[in-house]
């Protein structure tokens, strides 16, 4: 992430404390943690329960001298606590010796039937459509959000590294967690206030965001979509709930008798209600759950307080702790609305308790409900800009009528702490060093042009040989009107230079219409898109890849020159008309031939394609996400579908072009969040060509000789092992997150998790193009007589970072060098 992963390592803090602080282990007499015991401040409603390791930590803003630990089949224990603050405690718990009176605290192993617990929570399931904002037609409120980050488990080894040196008056102050007791730095504070519109009649919401201010990252656009993707909306009452492109079995759900334990804790009077406590915790390891209580009005059913924590052993990577909190405020005897949710992350490579790692913090403060006035269906469809300078630089005065929870004094200090950190020359070099790490370009401010990007110097293929690429763009801050960009790349092998340049223009903001156009001459395995390319600055995969399975010698000579236009009349609904004229030729002619019958040429074959094309695109991705407003904006979230409509028309004569013909492509592409058994990513293509064309203008079914898993790819085909003129396509790729893997003792620990896949296409080439490219030297085939499939089973999260997967090819096993089998991988960095 630009200008982020190491800065939110480098800023300060101020110290608050809390009254009451307790934190340690609670075993048995043989030393076992006792996951799960009830933790609670004796007389009073402030309790937790222990993590799996039997570890627990609680803090709270009054006195208590009295702690009392409790679980099922053990005698309960109270504790005198001696001082304000009691880390490190051990708690040994012994086998009770008859059975108790009456339960308070409960845990273990929960009955679903006679369960009290579970028949509340059945109530809640019938009365959660009819509270909150749902019981009104329409409702405005506003809305507070701040988002800090902070470098925790701070001890004298991390102040007294050479990383510091020179930089230890951050330490001047540091601050506990209330939840985790751990100590921390605070180095990073976003914050936002907004009016949030909504109509429950026409399913429509607005937020319109009035300011937003960050500590010195007001220019990073990419940091604020990581935060708000990282952070994103979600429902309790909701069946699942969705942190991490995972989805939690929400404690709430109606499916929840099957996965947590339920338990009646307590009841009291809270704001003059009275509500039940229920203890949750889940039934099995490695799912992804939560554990922790709620509070529940004994009339409405309506949740008054919640707080949900994820087990560490649950299925999620890089997160050692999430902690959620939600308070809802008593508006009349019915209305419950959410007044206040906190949400705490713990992101550490490790998992183990004294690792390293960085807090994320979103506190959102909810006030100021209206309710039934309704506004037109069209100012809900009216786009404000979140990104506007007025937007960007508030004045104090206004934060300080506008902030609905105001900052405590280490929050402050992070805003002090950046102003001083920004002249030290020391942070500055760390800052830059991550940036380049971080977005892949080096930034020179001094040009207003970024250099880069860094990973896509070094390249290999049969044609180039070594190949050797260095490029730069411009770039004046995340919202520019305009952007430059290009590249230069040589191949030590051929000996030649190649080039890419792109240019995009914002005309209106409104529409946002875009004009765009570039030119590439270039080396490219193409057949990878059953779409032709338009990209004059990408490049595929296959195109570098250094190790490939069998001869990847397919590959193309491509003068491409571009223009568009493209304007999005209603959001998420793009249209572009657009041209481009194109040369290919083989790169490697003695292996892959790309002639044709030409009557015109004096020796009745030509080598060299020629093609001027217009066309038009429609995309319509409803639910995406963006933020932004310059010519490139950044999607904050992958969970909308996107269906695409293609009409491209080939024009013969103009610009010496040599084709006309028609082609027409649709796709539908869409992820389905299944809850807890993980999620499907399904893809369906459907195009046909009118006209007869040569080899390079016609649908190459993408096969995949590299060693890298490419979602709708066949990685059992060889490149340009079928080709159509006509085909539908369709894949399926399931990953169960370890739903399955969890239920196997010996594998539980590993994480690992189930990817399951299904391709299968089928096509028609015309005798006509068929006999055009004959003078070809490969086979010109489609699968017409059955529909070509593949399957596969894939594990992954292996290390955290890796996923193989190994495929097998269904059918159209006796043709020349078929591969029946291939294993294919990828690495990267997810939840």
């Amino acid at each position: 992430m630009k200008k982020f992963l190491f800065s939110i390592l480098l800023l300060s803090a101020y110290f608050a404390d809390a009254q009451t602080k307790v934190g340690g282990m609670v075993t048995d007499e043989t030393g076992e943690p006792v996951a799960f015991a009830n933790i609670l401040f004796k007389n009073s409603t402030e309790g937790t329960i222990t993590n799996d390791d039997g570890r627990f930590y609680m803090e709270s803003d009054m006195t208590h001298d009295t702690l009392v630990v409790s679980f099922i089949g053990f005698a309960e224990l109270e504790i005198l606590l001696t001082s304000k603050v009691n880390y490190d405690m051990k708690i040994v718990l012994k086998e009770a010796t008859e059975q108790l009176k009456e339960v308070v605290l409960i845990a273990g192993k929960q009955p679903k039937k006679n369960n009290p617990a579970v028949d509340i929570l059945r109530k809640i399931w019938e009365k959660k459509r009819r509270n909150g904002l749902r019981m009104f037609e329409q409702y405005k409120y506003d809305k507070y959000e701040k988002v800090e980050f902070d470098l925790n488990t701070i001890d004298s080894s991390v102040m007294k590294s050479k990383i510091f040196k020179g930089l230890e008056f951050v330490f001047q102050d540091l601050d506990t967690s209330r939840i985790t007791g751990k100590t921390y730095l605070p180095i990073f504070l976003n914050e936002k206030f907004s009016k949030v519109y909504g109509d429950n009649l026409l399913n429509e919401e607005k937020e319109d965001i009035l300011g937003s201010k960050n500590s010195g990252f007001e220019n990073n656009q990419a940091l604020t979509a990581f935060i708000q993707d990282m952070y994103a909306e979600y429902d309790v009452y909701n069946n699942y709930i969705e942190f991490y492109d995972k989805s939690f079995t929400s404690p709430l759900s109606r499916t929840g008798v099957d996965v947590y334990n339920y338990a009646l804790r307590d009841s009291a009077f809270i704001d003059n209600k009275w509500c039940y406590n229920i203890v949750y915790y889940p039934r099995r390891k490695n799912e992804l759950t939560f554990k922790g209580d709620f509070w529940v009005n004994d009339s409405t059913y309506a949740i008054k307080n919640i707080n949900l924590q994820v087990t560490k052993s649950a299925n999620l990577n890089w997160v050692k702790e999430f902690y959620i909190e939600q308070d809802f405020e008593v508006v009349n005897d019915s209305v419950f609305l959410l007044r206040r949710d906190y949400m705490l992350t713990d992101f550490s490579f490790r998992k183990k308790e004294e690792s390293r790692g960085i807090y994320g913090k979103r506190t959102t403060v909810y006030d100021n409900h209206m309710f039934d006035i309704p506004k037109p269906k069209s100012f809900y469809r009216a786009e404000s800009n979140p990104f506007d300078p007025l937007v960007m630089n508030r004045d104090s005065t206004f934060w300080e009528n506008s902030r609905l929870e105001t900052l405590n004094k280490d929050e402050k200090g992070v805003y002090q702490l950046l102003d001083t950190l920004k002249t030290v020359p020391k942070f500055k070099s760390y800052y830059n060093l991550i940036s380049i790490l971080g977005s892949g370009y080096v930034e020179v401010d001094k040009w207003n042009i970024d250099i880069g990007d860094v990973y896509s110097v070094f390249g290999y293929n049969d044609a180039e040989g070594v190949r050797l690429r260095a490029g730069a763009r411009t770039y004046f801050g995340q919202n520019d009107p305009w952007r430059l960009e290009g590249y230069m790349a040589y191949g030590f092998k051929d000996n030649r230079v190649k080039h890419g340049i792109s240019g995009k223009w914002l005309v209106d903001q409104k529409t946002r219409l875009i004009f765009s156009g570039g030119h590439r001459r270039d080396v490219e395995q193409l057949g990878l898109s059953l779409t032709s390319t338009n990209d004059v600055l990408g490049r595929s995969v296959a195109s570098s890849s250094v190790l490939t399975v069998g001869s990847n010698n397919r590959l193309t000579n491509i003068d491409l020159s571009t223009f568009s236009m493209e304007m999005e009349p209603v959001t998420n609904f793009r249209i572009r008309f657009g041209s481009s004229f194109r040369t290919l030729s083989s790169a490697l002619p003695d292996a892959f031939s790309l002639d044709y019958i030409d009557a015109d040429s004096p020796t009745g074959i030509s080598s060299e394609i020629k093609q001027f094309d217009i066309s038009t695109l429609l995309i319509y991705t409803p639910g995406k996400r963006v933020i932004g407003y310059g010519v490139e904006r950044y999607d904050i979230n992958d969970d909308y579908s996107t269906l695409l409509l293609n009409y491209t028309r080939g024009l013969d004569g103009f610009l010496q072009s040599d084709f006309n013909y028609s082609k027409i492509q649709f796709s539908y592409s869409q992820p389905w969040q299944l809850g807890g058994f993980g999620r499907l990513l399904s893809t369906v293509e459907v195009g046909k060509t009118f006209g007869e064309v040569p080899l390079g203008l016609l649908n190459v079914i993408p096969g995949n000789q590299t060693l890298f898993s490419l979602y709708n790819a066949f990685p059992n085909l060889d490149f340009y092992e079928f080709v159509t003129d006509t085909y539908t396509s369709v894949h399926l790729e399931h990953n169960f997150n370890g739903r399955l893997f969890s239920r196997i003792p010996f594998l539980r620990k590993l994480n690992l998790r189930e990817i399951v896949g299904l391709r299968g296409v089928w096509g028609e080439l015309s005798n006509e193009n068929i006999a055009l490219s004959s003078p070809t030297n490969i086979p010109l085939q489609a699968p017409s007589d059955k529909i070509y499939y593949e399957y596969s089973v894939g594990v992954g999260n292996i290390f955290k970072i890796f996923r193989i997967d190994f495929n097998f090819r269904g059918n159209y096993l006796d043709a020349p060098n078929a591969r029946p089998f291939a294993v294919t991988g990828s690495f990267g960095f997810s939840f």
